[in-house]
């Protein structure tokens, strides 16, 4: 596919799936860092995507709004990858699960507590927040449970977009406040995940995230 795919995102969002996921694959991005919140820093990106989220992918013709659904594409954009695992493969179910699992279960509620415990708190809805924020420290469960037989890596005993996923949900939880529920095993996990050369060079591309909790 000729051309350099670009990415709009906003420091230490859930483009860093994708960003990081590019890097772990060699593909080069364009990366177009936007203020948060777009819709209202950048009204004008609504022109590009009405639902003024990030990340957005564009890639020539291809346009793409789902974090988990861009990071397993710049994975595979050039063929077969170590990163995904393949129909037929051993725990190719698997891969997909945790791929999805990642996003609709795990960083669900942690936006819910973000927008209300965090960003909104003049609304009165913190208690809200804070609630969602323990209902993510439950959620965590399927993970912790598949690590605990002594896996260092989700699928197929290699590191893939499953463990990007998953593994962006527990570097947002370290910056947002959740961390004291998360168990011990987990953060051992998101250790060996950020150590990769891939998590850093895209963390430095992206720059200081405005998610941090002070």
């Amino acid at each position: 596919m000729a051309g350099k795919p670009i990415l709009y995102t906003c420091a230490g969002s859930r483009g860093l799936r994708a960003s990081w996921a590019a890097e772990e694959a060699g593909v080069e991005l364009e990366l177009k860092l936007l203020p948060f919140p777009p819709r209202v820093m950048q009204p004008d990106y609504l022109e590009l995507n009405p639902l003024g989220t990030v990340p957005m992918l564009v890639d020539a013709d291809v346009h793409m709004t789902e974090s988990c659904a861009i990071a397993h594409y710049l994975a595979t954009r050039d063929g077969p990858s170590p990163l995904a695992i393949a129909p037929g493969e051993a725990d190719y179910a698997a891969y997909l699960d945790f791929t999805y699992h990642a996003d609709a279960t795990i960083t669900f509620p942690q936006t819910v507590f973000m927008r209300f415990a965090l960003f909104e708190k003049e609304r009165g809805l913190q208690e809200a927040g804070e609630a969602y924020g323990r209902w993510f420290h439950k959620r965590l469960v399927k993970v912790e449970q598949r690590l605990a037989g002594g896996r260092e890596f989700l699928c197929a005993d290699r590191f893939t977009v499953a463990d990007i996923c998953v593994g962006y949900a527990l570097v947002l939880a370290r910056a947002v406040g959740l961390d004291e529920g998360v168990p011990d095993l987990l953060k051992d996990y998101r250790q060996r995940l950020i150590g990769r050369e891939g998590y850093q060079r895209a963390v430095e591309r992206e720059g200081p995230s405005p998610f941090t909790r002070g």
